[in-house]
């Protein structure tokens, strides 16, 4: 029943509230309520047990809104129009379109409100079709509740709850509103979200709290954006939405999301940019002051080329390969929920996962019913039947497995039973138990769990209609008989029972069984369950190692079936943790031990969070997938969080992503995906940083020499906006195999290197051009300023097509660690997007549009000089790029 948005319930949700310390406030409906009887409840909310009707829900759904904290999340066009609008380049341009028309030299201001026009609608149609895919992903996670209407139990979504309406809760469930608990057995709730305490805390219908207690502290209340860990309830809903003690909470705080790796790098190299800046900007302005005389064009053409060392680009380009990566995962069965948490499963390198489901086809079947000493039993089966029919709350594959032999139902005359109560299963004591009435007259309690944890509970065992003492010497041969059935692979539960004269009223509202009632047991026997390694697994752990994928199994199972069922999937069993041991371990012992372990059995749900803690502490970017109540904690601590849509509640709010199909394939081809996307944002990136390293010293250079501006604001605005549509195609543009063989985690270092050495093949072949337009073109010629004038016309047309070529057709060259064209191929849309740029380039100087821009026409002689450039400038970067290669990144 989860609804709490990702950015509303955060990992860290409880430091933020200690440290704003908002005044949160309670609907007074919650506080009235906790000191009422059930049934004044009820009369309160104008509501009653079997719940509201569907036209009274519809009615209050029209008065209260949707159960949501806060409205759809979708940015709405004006918005995202704002925030087009809100960029360097189109800000600069504005500026300098006003002043153009304000000195009347209207063509300039026409050619740069065109230029405002293309640049805000790219970004506003790539951004809003980025938000639209995200939304969709969104749609495709459901979410329900089990809510009481027309007197029947449905499944309705949790958006459409209102006061008044009755729920049903059981483990796993997230609590849907803040409600009133009328009925609870055993009701355990997590409230650490709220609170930040450790320990689940109990809830009754009955408020035992003192009278000037905080809300949060009242026990017969629960709070939206808790969770069930164990037992079952009734609650009537209180308040919905913003009207929640969450509600009000997350109106008082402003939680900031943690920090990828590769929101820090993208960090860092935002900043690398930012200092390129702030010294190149001022030597700019300064220098062609003082050698032009000019102190206004300098200073446009100092703040045109700020703009030109900006990645405004930046932003869209990585929420378009983040949007586009996610819409290609949910191809392949995974739904994004938080989309930046798709740079960490590319760069994961160690996957924590659970057995059953993912390495096991999660098709249990009961294979055995025996004795102690393993021959069948039919009457064993008949107690397992009993438990497994009259549990309520959270039936789970053994339960359905249990069920499955219909037969028993009319062998073990089922309907001659009747239940008297229920001690749900928790994950301390690792058993439950139900009591039925039998027919004749006593009441008997069927336990079931672990076998170890109903031998502590028991007193005798049964073996041929005789009961014999549950001594020492005696258990260990019993552990033996079961431990047999373990090492065959199979999951073994232990059945145990006794009869006691009936206490409750069968069907009845109390509770006369509690978990004291769980000793003296008569051990009977033992259930069996198979669940065979899927066809698929092995090959996937095998596609996952060639990945670079480290796979570990984190389970609670034990450790003899987990062992068996590793080695049929191809994982070494030679390093073996058990919980007991994981929890004598110091952090640092653990953090040593653990990244030589594949396999973690009998771990509790702290331990697996203290595993890949300290896995984490090693440097390795750690991925958990789970699908259950225990699994929260570990999702949640995880770099990324990986559920299935079968999932409990709990589960799927604390994933990043839900696989639709429980399976290692499905996640290897995530991972693929999640790589692509890292790679071509890097591409982008290393080619802006590169680039713009590239064109500092070109810049410099001109600026002292050139005794003119090298280049014209309005000519560097438009190289700028026509070099940045080029790489609107790389999110589209392919990847190379080998690029997505191994995790790829940031690394300034390398991009540095990277920036350091193919940076200054531009600047070599930008002064190229400057010689060849002022000595072979006659561009030094400014002895008069008619001549001045076409000189400097002829001249920035010269470097303005070069410099826009170049740095197009580059991309081709660091888009791949291979010969471009040849061994790798870009996508069409990066070719076609390409060569219409540079079409353009080679055109506008010979066009009106190149004439109101301030340019002459090229002679014929340039172009080839300029095809030899363009040749000489790829053939030094691939060598360059090839060296790096070799030397640095072997």
């Amino acid at each position: 029943m989860s609804l709490i948005p990702s950015t509303i319930l955060p990992k860290n949700l409880f430091a933020a509230i200690r440290r704003e310390k908002p005044a949160i406030r309670v609907s007074a409906v919650v506080v009235e309520s906790a000191t009422l009887t059930p049934q004044a409840v009820y009369e309160r909310l104008e509501t009653r047990p079997e719940g509201l009707t569907g036209d009274e829900a519809a009615a209050r759904l029209l008065k209260h809104g949707p159960n949501v904290l806060a409205k759809d999340h979708r940015t709405g066009v004006g918005k995202l129009l704002w925030h087009a609008v809100l960029n360097p380049l189109v800000l600069l341009l504005a500026v300098l379109a006003t002043i153009s028309f304000l000195t009347e030299d209207v063509r300039a201001g026409i050619v740069m409100s065109l230029m405002i026009v293309l640049g805000v609608s790219l970004k506003l149609i790539q951004e809003a079709k980025a938000d639209s895919a995200a939304a969709k992903l969104k749609a495709m996670i459901s979410v329900t509740a089990t809510v009481l209407r027309d007197g029947a139990a449905v499944e309705t979504p949790v958006s459409q709850l209102v006061p008044g309406d009755v729920v049903k809760l059981a483990a796993g469930d997230m609590i849907p509103g803040d409600v009133r608990i009328v009925s609870a057995k055993d009701l355990f709730v997590i409230q650490g979200s709220l609170t930040g305490e450790s320990f689940p805390v109990e809830k009754f219908e009955v408020e035992h709290a003192a009278p000037a207690a905080a809300p949060i502290e009242l026990t017969s209340i629960a709070f939206l954006g808790t969770s069930v860990e164990s037992g079952s309830a009734v609650a009537v809903v209180l308040a919905t939405g913003t009207q929640t003690y969450l509600g009000g909470m997350a109106q008082s705080i402003t939680e900031q999301p943690t920090q990828t790796a590769f929101d820090r790098g993208v960090s860092s190299f935002t900043w690398l940019m930012l200092r390129f800046m702030l010294v190149m900007v001022p030597l700019v302005f300064i220098i062609n002051g003082v050698t032009k005389g000019n102190w206004g064009d300098a200073f446009f053409f100092a703040m045109a080329v700020a703009v030109g060392l900006t990645p405004e680009m930046l932003p869209m380009i990585v929420t378009v390969c983040l949007s586009k990566g996610a819409m290609a995962m949910s191809r392949k069965k995974v739904i994004v929920k938080r989309i930046n948490a798709i740079q960490n499963l590319g760069a994961m390198d160690v996957l924590c996962t659970d057995k059953t489901g993912t390495l096991t086809m999660d098709r249990v079947i009961l294979e055995k019913h025996c004795d102690v000493v393993l021959r069948e039993d039919d009457g064993v089966l008949a107690l397992a039947y009993l438990n497994s029919f009259f549990q309520t709350g959270l039936k789970n594959v053994l339960d359905r497995a249990v069920l499955a032999h219909k037969e028993t139902h009319a062998d073990a005359h089922i309907p001659d039973y009747a239940k008297v109560d229920e001690i749900p299963f928790d994950f301390q004591r690792r058993v439950m138990s139900v009591v039925v009435r039998t027919p004749g007259g006593k009441d008997r309690l069927i336990c079931k769990g672990a076998p170890e944890a109903v031998f502590a509970r028991c007193k005798d065992f049964e073996l041929d209609g005789r009961l014999y003492p549950m001594e020492h010497i005696l258990i260990d041969e019993l552990k033996e008989e079961y431990e047999q059935l373990s090492a065959d692979g199979f999951r073994v539960l232990a059945i145990a029972s006794k009869e006691t004269e009936p206490r409750g009223v069968v069907a009845g509202d109390a509770t006369p069984y509690g978990k004291a009632d769980e000793c003296d047991l008569v051990l009977n026997g033992y259930i069996a369950f198979l669940d065979p390694p899927k066809e698929s697994t092995t090959a996937a752990i095998a596609a996952l190692r060639g990945h670079g994928v480290t796979v570990k199994v984190v389970t609670g199972d034990n450790d003899l079936v987990a062992r068996k069922i590793c080695k049929e999937v191809g994982l070494a069993t030679e390093f073996v943790l058990l919980g007991g041991e994981v929890e004598n371990m110091s952090d640092e012992q653990l953090a040593a031990s653990a990244e030589k372990t594949t396999l973690f059995a009998r771990v509790s749900p702290a331990h697996k969070q203290r595993i890949i803690k300290a896995l984490q502490s090693k440097g390795h970017t750690v991925g958990f997938m789970g699908d259950g109540i225990n699994d929260a904690p570990a999702l949640r601590t995880a770099d990324v969080g990986i559920s299935v849509d079968t999932a409990v509640d709990i589960a799927k709010e604390s994933a990043d992503m839900i696989l639709l199909e429980k399976s290692l394939l499905v996640l290897e081809e995530g991972v693929i995906e999640g790589r692509k996307v890292f790679c071509n944002i890097l591409k982008y990136i290393r080619m802006g940083a590169s680039s713009n390293f590239g064109n500092m010293f070109s810049v410099l250079g001109a600026s002292v020499f050139v005794p003119f501006l090298p280049m014209a604001p309005i000519q560097i605005l438009a190289n700028n906006l026509l070099y940045d549509v080029s790489q609107t195609a790389i999110p589209t543009d392919e990847v190379d195999p080998e690029q997505v063989e191994k995790p790829r985690p940031w690394d300034m270092k390398q991009l540095t290197r990277f920036i350091l050495f193919i940076g200054p093949c531009s600047s070599v072949f930008d002064y190229t051009t400057y010689f060849m337009m002022l000595y072979l073109f006659g561009c030094w010629d400014v002895s008069t300023p008619e001549k001045a004038a076409a000189s400097a016309s002829l001249f920035q047309a010269g470097w303005f097509v070069e410099s826009l070529l170049t740095q197009t057709l580059i991309i081709h060259v660091i888009r791949t660690n291979k010969v471009p064209f040849l061994q790798s191929r870009p996508s069409w849309p990066l070719v076609v997007m390409s060569a219409v740029i540079m079409a353009i380039g080679i055109l506008i100087p010979a066009t009106h549009l190149g004439h109101y821009l301030g340019f002459s026409k090229l002679p014929l002689t340039y172009w080839p000089l300029l095809i030899l450039t363009l040749l000489c400038y790829v053939v030094l970067t691939q060598g360059v790029k090839t060296w790096m290669l070799k030397k640095h990144w072997a």
